[in-house]
């Protein structure tokens, strides 16, 4: 072991941490901003994995260095080294987190793999579905590194994997050219998996994100408890989660809404996959006009927008929007109807969520009560040392 540590002090650039700046390293805050660091970087490169230090020398942690905001993401807070076995360790401990949650099974063959902080590997999403794994790296550590993944994931999955698909171009720098392609297998797309017992087309090439919105799976499946009987109208729908999971739990009629084209084509694809016709209808339309204006009466409505806010300075601007949305829709729902609502931008907590809501009733002039409160499920786990891993953040409210 002493070998090993001497010859990771002396391979590895060091960066010193400021002393009023080592609190939260201690604490274990997998972040170091750039702001804290006392020592200079020149020479440094994007993506190498770095030693950090406080001013006495003293090792604090080990992790990927990056010029930017967030300038080293840490791997460990262990002198140890980032090799195959690091990988394979934490791969095998983040699918073995998912199996005892009971995630691989007939009838559910989609989750995350790999979240990031929450898994003790910042800047990697990894997410399943049906056999394919599909990496997106938020770091360029992490893409520089997606051989040993690419490999550690097979390690672990052995028979369960049937391909590998990296798909970062869009997460990391313009000047990396980071290409999306299969490092290990292939399969046609789109390809279907399971949900709880529904079905869906997931197109990781051609879809957002990694293809599919998995965070959303419980809050799916609550929604069904809601649904018997009920009309529903569900915004921002994608490829039609929610209403594929009112559908099948006995809804009477299900409008599905998104102003985007091709997303409602894939919903209506995700209906007929499952046999459903005649109770559902398809809307291209901006959700907050719609809502503004709808004359229909509905018994549940579903607010699932994308992040009003990706970063601080839009923070108002964000809270404004989920006023304005959560407003129009208490306004036109019916008396005693139910609003699943949601905000994944990670800069809005969930205080501030609850209060935007608070304020959204008073506006409308509607009385509301909150049924349940909703939240990532736990294949998106939250490093209890980084609490900024805590984006997902929802109310089911009754409008009396």
């Amino acid at each position: 072991m002493l070998l090993l540590c001497l010859k990771i002090k002396k391979s590895l650039k060091t960066v010193i941490i400021h002393p009023k700046k080592t609190g939260s390293i201690e604490r274990q805050h997998p972040w170091i901003f750039s702001g804290a660091i006392c020592s200079s970087i020149d020479g440094f490169n994007d993506g190498e994995i770095v030693s950090v230090r406080d001013v006495n020398n003293k090792f604090l942690a080990i992790g990927h260095f990056q010029n930017a905001t967030i300038a080293v993401r840490i791997l460990s807070f262990r002198e140890e080294e980032i090799d195959q076995n690091y990988f394979n360790n934490a791969i095998a401990n983040a699918v073995n987190l998912r199996k005892s949650l009971n995630l691989f099974r007939t009838d559910n063959s989609i989750c995350r793999l790999i979240h990031g902080e929450g898994d003790g590997l910042p800047g990697l999403i990894v997410d399943f579905y049906n056999g394919v794994a599909v990496i997106q790296c938020h770091s360029i550590g992490m893409y520089l590194s997606i051989s040993m993944i690419n490999v550690a994931l097979q390690t672990v999955l052995k028979n369960e994997l049937k391909a590998v698909y990296s798909k970062s171009s869009e997460t990391l720098p313009d000047r990396l050219n980071a290409s999306n392609s299969y490092l290990f297998g292939s399969c046609e797309t789109p390809h279907v998996a399971v949900e709880n017992g529904v079905n869906y087309e997931i197109d990781w090439v051609n879809g957002q994100k990694t293809g599919f919105f998995i965070d959303q799976r419980e809050n799916r499946k609550l929604l069904g408890n809601y649904s018997i009987g009920k009309k529903i109208l569900n915004t921002f729908c994608y490829s039609g989660g929610f209403s594929l999971k009112a559908l099948i739990n006995g809804a009477s009629c299900v409008y599905s809404l998104d102003s985007s084209s091709k997303a409602i084509e894939l919903t209506e694809r995700n209906i007929n996959l499952n046999q459903f016709s005649g109770i559902h209808k398809s809307i291209v339309a901006d959700a907050m006009h719609y809502i503004k204006d709808v004359q229909e009466d509905f018994d549940i409505i579903i607010l699932d927008p994308p992040a009003f806010a990706k970063h601080r300075d839009k923070k108002h601007k964000a809270v404004q929007g989920y006023k304005r949305l959560n407003a129009h829709a208490m306004r036109h729902i019916k008396s005693g109807g139910i609003i699943f609502t949601f905000s994944c931008s990670q800069v809005i907590d969930k205080t501030l969520f609850t209060n935007t809501i608070i304020a959204a009733a008073i506006e409308s002039g509607r009385k509301i009560r909150i049924l349940e409160q909703l939240h990532q499920p736990a294949d998106h786990p939250i490093n209890a040392f980084h609490q900024e891993g805590e984006y997902l953040k929802g109310l089911i409210i009754q409008v009396d």
